[in-house]
């Protein structure tokens, strides 16, 4: 079920309304009913894999009872591995098992032997690197004793299948959200229309800027060799805008939509585009994958406590992995590698903190400086996701050369001059709230704009969603 279709503007309210009137405000009733809708949720899509959910929920919450009980160390690590090949396994298997194939064939070849092997027509269930991870971080945590082990079936299935996050996140740390589980919960005014002008903002990200910015991203990566080089970066640029608008506009709504019903999830882009080095880009993108990757690889692995090969090391490991997370193909792996390349000198150097606060804090406009270093920051990543979005290697190489040629300044062949003054005022709104947790958010006591002019603003932005809103395309990071 996609956020952006009619069946999820049915599903929500009947939800919302089931939640807090029929439940009669019962803790677990109201957790059941978060069980029942998210499963509905999911199996919209495809019912069958509902069972590899309540497989990995059962094995996880087994796991953790064992843990409690278990005090020999030999054992609690068995526990351990066993949940992490299950999970791990159910992942390799439905995401990565075609890629190794297809490369081991290629590697015998490369020697001179021919080998026979059969890929799999096999369906990538949707959200399963994000469930996956989020449950894992329960079995590991409560392995570490960081958490307790809860006896509630119901809650830790709720905890694993909340349908706001499911299927794209934020992946959420057992820490932060099993615990809201086990609360009564009180409906909040304030938090519920600070949820609503999310949601609106992160549908204007997805509809608006994402879905239209996709249509011509596709056009110009599909058929990059009948392109100019200058129309080349507009492809590169339109898709920065797309992954951006479509990955924090499902943040965007899932945050909100959790607020709704009295949850907080973690913060997941911080304005990202606005990042003054790559580090601090890091920092601020997909910030609950990348811390999940610091807390459970990077800081075991040694994190940055040994020498330069050490830290080289853990710095390629950490960005590699995260690409292959992404997909199985050279082009994620290599986009990850190219990361850790930009990222490696700010580490080395002790510059990978200097960034840590809000550009231009407290001013309209940055300094030259941070202008400057906020331009070369966008430039690289946009470099990057050339990787990202080409079907191939060669073919994201193919296109970087064409960027760099002698048509890289010749007037662009597709400039869609309707959907510039968007993305304008994607950015300008985004500047001004920088400071805030998303683009929308304002005190209710003193708000920044008198009550007519915020109710200009939301049926401005809902006419917009409704009159400009580019053909209805699933989320990019559904396929991961």
């Amino acid at each position: 079920m996609l956020f952006n279709s009619l069946d999820f503007a049915i599903f929500l309210p009947l939800v919302f309304v089931s939640y807090w009137f029929v439940t009669g405000r019962n803790l677990k009733l109201q957790n059941l009913l978060i069980v029942i809708a998210s499963y509905i949720f999911y199996g919209w899509w495809d019912w069958r894999f509902l069972s590899l959910i309540l497989f990995s929920t059962i094995v996880d919450y087994s796991v953790g009872l064992g843990l409690a009980k278990e005090k020999n160390a030999l054992k609690r690590k068995i526990l351990l591995i066993t949940s992490l090949c299950v999970n791990l396994g159910f992942l390799g298997f439905f995401k990565y098992y075609n890629f190794f194939l297809d490369n081991f064939i290629t590697a015998f070849s490369f020697f001179g032997r021919e080998i026979q092997g059969n890929t799999l027509n096999i369906i990538l269930p949707v959200g399963i690197s994000f469930y996956t991870f989020q449950t894992l971080s329960y079995t590991i945590d409560v392995y570490k004793k960081k958490l307790v082990p809860t006896k509630d079936f119901i809650a830790f299935s709720a905890f694993v299948s909340f349908f706001p996050q499911l299927v794209a996140g934020p992946i959420e740390r057992a820490t932060h959200l099993l615990p809201q589980f086990y609360k009564k919960r009180v409906f909040d005014y304030r938090k519920a229309v600070d949820g609503l002008r999310q949601i609106l903002w992160g549908l204007f990200k997805k509809v608006v800027i994402a879905d239209n910015c996709a249509q011509y991203a596709n056009i110009i990566f599909e058929s990059h060799t009948d392109y100019s080089g200058s129309t080349l970066v507009l492809g590169a640029l339109f898709f920065a805008f797309q992954i951006y608008g479509d990955f924090s506009g499902y943040s965007d709504i899932a945050i909100g939509t959790s607020r709704l019903f009295g949850f907080d999830l973690m913060k997941n882009f911080a304005f990202p585009y606005f990042s003054r080095d790559i580090a601090e880009f890091w920092r601020r993108w997909h910030i609950s994958l990348s811390t999940w990757f610091r807390d459970y690889l990077y800081i075991p692995l040694g994190g940055s406590r040994g020498g330069t090969w050490m830290k080289v090391r853990n710095t390629f490991i950490i960005f590699i992995v995260s690409g292959f997370w992404h997909g199985a193909n050279w082009t994620f792996i290599i986009w990850g590698a190219l990361n850790a390349v930009y990222f490696l000198p700010l580490l080395l150097l002790k510059k990978n903190r200097a960034n840590t606060d809000v550009v231009a804090n407290g001013k309209f406009l940055p300094s030259i400086k941070d202008f400057l270093n906020i331009a070369s920051t966008f430039g690289l990543t946009l470099l990057a996701w050339i990787f990202f979005r080409a079907e191939t290697v060669q073919g994201a190489l193919d296109y970087i050369g064409g960027i760099f040629s002698k048509t890289l300044f010749d007037k662009p062949e597709v400039l869609p001059y309707k959907l510039m003054p968007f993305i304008l005022l994607l950015i300008l709104v985004e500047w001004v709230q920088r400071e805030n947790s998303h683009a929308l958010e304002m005190e209710v006591d003193k708000p920044i704009l008198s009550r007519p002019t915020r109710w200009a603003m939301y049926i401005g932005l809902i006419v917009l969603i409704f009159s400009f809103g580019g053909s209805q395309q699933e989320f990019i990071y559904f396929q991961f």
